[in-house]
């Protein structure tokens, strides 16, 4: 679906934005693997999230779906059910790699993970090499892809160093960990998302983080009432850039996650004089089991270029093509480094952000580990390919109402694999 967004005057009024993505998963999973039932409420509804409300089905799981709530019957942390066929992950990323570290402890029992054109381009290699140290059997296709065959077998606890900072390996580790002989312990460069550690907190497993390393150990069962998902700041962040980029703006977002993990973005924003005001969680020490929330005030204002370091990339990660939207309007030069893990999303965020808004007028340029975009005042506009990639359209949708002549987004239609009202809601605050 191609669908043309023109420049708009000024955007204004209040906003919640959709449950969040990441955490929404989470719930799902633990839900499945916990021994009472689970009440979920305010449960994202969107492709990514549904293809796990399915494939924990498919595992045994009963799955009652009521008006704003889920409540979810496990089977337990170790007797998921081998189901006949394939689970299909669909173009779920956050469902490829945390569900083998369940899988792989199903002692004697056997799983396929399958998806969509995207998901088999998407390496599953991070999250085999660490399981396979645990002892887990597991078969890619070429060494590093999907369909992957999972062969469930008794593991035991490892200490490990991620590479890069991801939230998806350290959660699929320590999801194994639970069920591992001992102790096992993840470090990693850089801080990432700590949605799993804290809602394991909260179903009594035992579990600390010291500085960057989390160390789980071996559990009985998970124990978790209920999960309250709050909204999601990867989406309401395509609404603060569009408040913040718009001149005479002023947009109240609320009920935003601001977990330190997950608002790195509005710590690049606010360092480039963009206006966004709300209680922010500080640096965390030890492990906490609540998800801190807060209303945003956004404003327009004249925005500074800035250079984000590695050690910002994991805060911000999915962001950060907003960064270089952002950009495009600031003084100056905005540099975005560490981040090669954006090569391997639904796209290869590096090209497609880079090509798309060179396309509507950008001086930008990749590197192999991020992007150079060069301040000119603006985006005169054109045509942006989604590319399958739920927040390339987004990004371009934005592009187009902060744009001098309009943007169309060519794949609009994918943005609902995240924010299946994302049209509606941001047409919904022009004034």
């Amino acid at each position: 679906m191609n669908v043309r967004f023109e420049p708009a005057a000024k955007l204004a009024g209040a906003l919640t934005p959709p449950a969040d993505k990441s955490i929404s998963h989470r719930a799902a999973l633990l839900g499945a693997m916990a021994s009472e039932p689970v009440r979920i409420h305010n449960y994202l509804h969107a492709a990514d999230t549904n293809s796990t409300l399915q494939a924990v089905h498919d595992l045994g799981a009963l799955v009652e779906v009521h008006d704003g709530e889920i409540v979810m019957r496990g089977t337990g942390l170790r007797d998921a059910h081998e189901p006949e066929g394939t689970i299909d992950v669909g173009n779920c990323g956050t469902l490829l790699r945390l569900l083998p570290g369940w899988l792989a402890a199903q002692d004697g029992r056997r799983f396929s993970l399958d998806g969509d054109e995207s998901i088999r381009r998407r390496p599953v290699d991070r999250v085999a090499i660490p399981l396979r140290l645990m002892g887990a059997e597991l078969a890619e296709t070429e060494g590093r892809f999907v369909p992957l065959t999972i062969s469930g077998k008794r593991l035991h606890s490892i200490s490990y160093e991620l590479p890069v900072a991801s939230a998806q390996v350290k959660s699929c580790v320590l999801l194994a960990g639970l069920t591992a002989d001992g102790t096992t312990t993840v470090g990693e460069p850089s801080l990432s998302r700590d949605h799993t550690e804290r809602m394991l907190l909260r179903a009594g497993v035992s579990i600390h983080r010291h500085g960057r390393h989390v160390t789980v150990t071996n559990t009985d069962e998970l124990v978790l009432d209920e999960v309250v998902v709050p909204g999601d700041p990867s989406s309401a962040a395509f609404m603060i850039t569009a408040g913040v980029l718009i001149a005479g703006s002023r947009l109240l977002i609320k009920d935003v996650s601001v977990n330190w993990t997950r608002t790195g973005f509005l710590r690049i924003l606010r360092r480039m004089q963009g206006i966004v005001i709300g209680e922010f969680e500080e640096e965390p020490g030890e492990l906490c089991g609540q998800e801190p929330t807060s209303d945003l005030d956004v404003a327009a204002g004249a925005l500074e270029g800035t250079v984000v370091t590695p050690e910002e990339v994991p805060a911000a990660i999915d962001e950060l093509p907003l960064v270089a939207l952002l950009g495009c309007f600031a003084e100056g030069e905005t540099i975005v480094r560490g981040a090669q893990e954006l090569r391997v999303k639904e796209s290869d965020r590096i090209t497609t952000v880079v090509q798309g808004l060179r396309g509507l007028g950008a001086d930008i340029e990749a590197t192999d580990d991020g992007f150079v975009v060069r301040g000119s005042g603006g985006l005169p506009g054109g045509v942006i390919d989604a590319h399958g990639d739920h927040r390339l359209a987004m990004m371009g949708a934005v592009a187009g109402l902060a744009s001098r002549e309009g943007v169309q987004v060519n794949g609009m239609d994918c943005a609902a694999v995240s924010y299946p009202g994302f049209e509606r809601d941001i047409r919904g605050l022009l004034r």
